[in-house]
């Protein structure tokens, strides 16, 4: 084979790059899978904020392995911990985690730091995609889930380097996510069961860190707004929900 049949079939072979942000949850577990089916090599990141739930972390450190990411990072950012101070529940572990969609679950404008660094890590690696779990579910609550958010967030970020991509250093990024697809919870679950199967019970959704459950380990709390949400979605999606809850 020629050289220039060489570049001509390693071109052909080369697949786009999308870095996919991960909690360890449902919904980004399962869009960075279906990302993966539709041909993208992905980069996986997690971001360490202080949540109360550590456990998500090591559920997106197992799928970044069964997803074959062609890189995974967990960012430490817990300094936002002591910033957010007693504006959330998520990260103040003081304050009960609610039942229904409260304010006091909404984390200040953390999906915008969440995408703020991945893009600058896909500028850097020539991935053109920046995927996050945002379904249609979450936009009449949360204002950083919603696709007109993403948009403009991600015309800023391209402005902000434009001239590294004027010059053809860089290349512009997009912000994807399921809401802009028109995608719920209960269909992305079931993109994502057609293709991990029962593994996506191993994917954790639960506000807290779990509720112990003898030598078992930990199991979701079953009653927080996003054990409640993760328990319809299943149902709505027809799929037997082999998730552990306490309740």
């Amino acid at each position: 084979m020629g050289r220039k049949q060489a570049s001509a079939s390693v071109a052909a072979t080369t697949r786009p790059a999308a870095v996919c942000i991960v909690s360890g949850g449902l919904d980004s577990v399962c869009y960075a899978a279906m990302l993966a089916r539709e041909g993208f090599d992905i980069h996986m990141i997690t971001f360490a904020y202080g949540q109360r739930a550590a456990r998500e972390i090591r559920a997106a450190r197992r799928f970044a392995r069964l997803l074959g990411a062609g890189d995974y990072k967990i960012v430490d950012i817990g300094f936002m911990r002591s910033l957010y101070g007693r504006s959330n529940a998520l990260t103040d572990r003081s304050q009960k985690l609610s039942r229904e969609f409260e304010q006091s679950l909404v984390v200040p404008i953390r999906n915008a730091i969440f995408i703020t660094i991945a893009s600058a890590w896909a500028m850097s690696i020539d991935a053109r995609v920046v995927a996050y779990g945002a379904h249609a579910g979450d936009v009449p609550h949360y204002a950083d889930c919603r696709p007109a958010f993403a948009s403009a967030l991600a015309s800023a970020l391209n402005m902000a380097d434009a001239d590294s991509i004027a010059s053809g250093k860089r290349h512009e990024i997009e912000v994807t996510s399921p809401a802009a697809r028109g995608m719920d919870k209960s269909a992305l679950l079931s993109k994502g069961y057609a293709i991990l199967g029962d593994r996506l019970f191993e994917t954790w959704s639960c506000y807290s860190d779990g509720v112990r459950a003898g030598k078992s380990g930990y199991v979701h709390c079953g009653v927080c707004e996003s054990c409640i949400n993760r328990k319809m979605a299943f149902k709505a999606a027809n799929i037997g929900d082999r998730t552990r809850y306490a309740a």
